[in-house]
């Protein structure tokens, strides 16, 4: 794995906007960056990505099946009593789920550790499925990239192919939902349309703030019409502290993605995940955060956070990096397995999982060693020798 610098295409910002990639640059500040891209050896991508990813995946699964028959665990992780019972039938009728992304530190030469599951609203979707790869096309027709390069990404094929097996179980009519005023999210929502109609679904996109709800419970559009399954690009816990939130118990709306992945999305699946695979390579030692002092060599993260807010992490030397932010409540602490520096850069990989296959990854990197929400996209690719190893050389 090495971080390789690369001349930016002349045109690129062209081609995004071209693409419908609006949220190339948000506030002014660049987020997706083709000055470098990370290349990778087919070996590093099999065996020390994808593989683990896809166990993850599986003992994550295997999880939620004992978190929704346990009322103390649902405690333990924090979900409202009130949407309990909910949570759990969806389970047991196996609501059927899209995607997640799991976020790994990986350095190219030992195990990669998972930091945390994405598994409800995961976003920098588009540049890791679509665009990356038409950079990596355009890259090999330019000739600065090798020809034979590759990239691990059978994302949007994924999408595809998962829409369609969503068709015959969601209840129409579908919509896709974002707050209106999120241009990263109302793109990643219409790119999430677009899959669904080459899968055979159609659908409609509504602001979120413009659904409704009619007097018998049914959630409506703006000519009041029922809506029969929702995707919402929008945190369930923060649907479920909302009062609107609580119609849901009352509706047979069908979310996507569905109740049962709130278990998903709590940081509390990670020391639950250690008590049951103690000293698994991939996973870092976590426990229920006790509420003492941070000591050196943990990172304290809230059960429901997001984008690096609230993490304080206390290095062996007594050091603490923290970051504000608005999330309260209970934590966890996990082990400090700070991610790696190149060129002064940190690049967290994000590991995506459509239906129940892993089938890509998107690097986002940062100045700092906590992920911020205003973290760059840097492109991947495969390219290595017939010894496989990285050669970047043309």
């Amino acid at each position: 794995m090495r971080r390789v610098a690369i001349a930016p295409r002349p045109d690129w910002r062209r081609r995004a906007e071209a693409c419908g990639f609006q949220f190339h640059t948000i506030d002014g500040a660049p987020y997706w960056d083709e000055s470098a891209y990370y290349a990778f050896t087919l070996a590093q991508i099999e065996h020390d990505l994808e593989d683990p990813t896809a166990e993850l995946h599986q003992m994550a699964m295997a999880l939620v099946d004992e978190v929704v028959g346990s009322d103390a665990l649902m405690q333990r992780l924090a979900i409202p009593e009130a949407f309990r019972d909910y949570v759990a039938r969806s389970w047991r009728r196996r609501d059927p789920h899209l995607y997640g992304r799991m976020d790994l530190a990986y350095d190219g030469r030992g195990p990669a550790k998972l930091y945390e599951f994405n598994y409800d609203t995961p976003t920098s979707l588009y540049e890791a499925a679509f665009f990356q790869w038409e950079w990596l096309e355009n890259q090999r027709e330019r000739g600065a990239l090798p020809v034979q390069a590759d990239q691990y990404n059978a994302i949007h094929e994924a999408l595809v192919e998962r829409f369609g097996e969503l068709a015959a179980r969601l209840k129409p009519p579908m919509y896709f939902a974002a707050v209106g005023s999120s241009v990263e999210d109302q793109g990643t929502v219409a790119y999430l349309r677009d899959c669904a109609a080459q899968g055979g679904l159609p659908a409609g996109q509504i602001a979120l703030e413009d659904i409704g709800v009619s007097e018998d419970g049914r959630f409506t559009d703006l000519d009041d019409v029922a809506i029969g399954s929702l995707f919402k690009l929008y945190p369930l816990e923060d649907l479920f502290a909302d009062p609107f939130g609580m119609e849901l118990l009352r509706s047979d709306l069908q979310l996507l993605e569905p109740a049962w992945k709130l278990v998903l999305s709590n940081k509390g699946v990670l020391p639950l995940l250690w008590e049951r695979h103690r000293g698994h390579p991939n996973l870092l030692e976590a426990h229920f955060d006790e509420g003492d002092e941070l000591q050196p060599g943990w990172v304290r993260k809230p059960l429901f956070s997001r984008e690096g807010a609230n993490v304080a992490m206390r290095y062996p030397d007594g050091r603490l990096l923290s970051e504000a932010g608005p999330y309260v409540g209970p934590a966890i602490r996990q082990a400090l397995h700070p991610l790696p520096a190149f060129d002064g850069r940190y690049p967290m990989v994000g590991s995506w999982v459509v239906g129940d296959h892993a089938c890509g990854i998107g690097i986002r990197e940062d100045d700092s060693p906590i992920t911020h929400d205003s973290a760059r996209f840097v492109p991947h690719a495969i390219v290595e020798d017939a010894a496989g190893r990285v050669v970047v050389e043309m």
